[in-house]
Parts: structure tokens; sequence; C-alpha cells
């Protein structure tokens, strides 16, 4: 009788921490996946474009000449240009290419794309001296335009408008880290754990 008894409350806490087994696997499971979609929802939310802007001006002059008989019979004309561009540099996350090890809880930062620049030139032309034999076309406007676009580039380039773009896109960066640090994973770029976000060198 006494065996039947210790058979049937041996077989009762069996079916017990069975159940309980299964509910814990259960729920580590579900934390798991929980944290996955939460990481990958803030990677979602920093995608969206990270944008620096600024504005250039600059004054230009524009010549061409029309020459006939040799140069003996000339045809000129000249406009002064003024170019008012509004600049923007962005980051387009959305490609960010990235690959979650859930096993191993880390987040793995494959490639980060390259910044975007647009030029959005305002040209207004003054004292234009042109002739009939010789007008402005929509190539001079075309000349114009693209001469304008490269002369904005190196300024550009010379200014702190890319730079700080740059630093708006490890600010945004920097937010994956905090979410990822505080559910006990973490992440790495070019080989490297990244503990702050100096380390993502762009």
């Amino acid at each position: 009788m006494r065996n039947k008894i210790s058979i049937i409350i041996t077989t009762i806490v069996a079916i017990a921490l069975l159940f309980k087994f299964c509910e814990f696997k259960k729920n580590d499971t579900f934390s798991l996946e929980n944290n996955t979609n939460l990481i990958q929802q803030q990677i979602v939310n920093v995608g969206k474009l990270v944008v620096t802007e600024g504005h250039f001006a600059e004054v230009l002059t524009y010549k061409d000449q029309d020459t006939y008989f040799g140069g003996l019979v000339a045809f000129d004309k000249k406009a002064l240009i003024v170019v008012n561009a509004d600049v923007s540099v962005a980051y387009d996350l959305r490609q960010m290419k990235y690959n979650v090890d859930e096993k191993n809880k880390t987040i793995t930062i494959l490639n980060i794309p390259k910044e975007e620049i647009k030029i959005s030139p305002d040209i207004q032309f003054y004292d234009v001296d042109q002739s009939k034999l010789n007008p402005f076309t929509g190539d001079d406007y075309n000349r114009i335009n693209k001469s304008a676009k490269a002369s904005l580039s190196k300024k550009i380039e010379k200014s702190s408008l890319k730079s700080n773009a740059k630093n708006r896109l490890i600010s945004e960066l920097s937010k994956i880290l905090l979410v990822t640090h505080s559910i006990g994973w973490k992440v790495t770029y070019k080989g490297q754990e990244v503990t702050s976000e100096n380390q993502f060198k762009l």
C-alpha cells in the first residue's frame, strides 16, 4: 500500500515539475522573441532619414563668345549669377544591413550606407548682356547649373555640414546600444563589440 502511495506521489511531483519546466521554457522563448522584436523595432525607428541641412550662397560670372570669319566678328553674352542653395546631407538607414543572432543575443551591423547629398540651387540672373546672334539658351542654363553645383560641392566638402551629419547619425545609432544593453544583448560592428557610440567609425 505504501509503495502505491509513494508511486502516486512521485508521479504527481514529476508531472508538476514537467509542467513547470514547460512553462519556464515557454516564457523564456517568449522573452527572447519579445526582446528580438523590440530591437528590430528600434532599428526601424532609427532607420528614418537622419538629415542635416545647410544654406550656401555664392556669386558667379558667366561669359560666352561666338566668333565668325576667323575671329573677325564676335558676339558676346555674359551675366552676373547669384546662387542660393539649400543643401541636405542624409543617411537612409532603411538600407542598413544587420544580422540578429538570437542564440548569442548579438546584433551585428554589417553595413552603414553612405551619406546622400542633395543640392537644391535657386539661380538668379543679373546684368544680363546678350546678342540676338548669341542669346542665352537651354544649354547655357544647364552649364551654369552644373557649374554652380560643382562649386557648391567643393564648399560642402570644406564645411562642417558632413561632419555634423555624421555626429547626428552616431547619436541615432547609440539608441540601438541603449536598448540592447538594457536587455542583456550586445552590438558588434567591424568585428568588434561596440560599448560606446564613439566606436561607430564611419
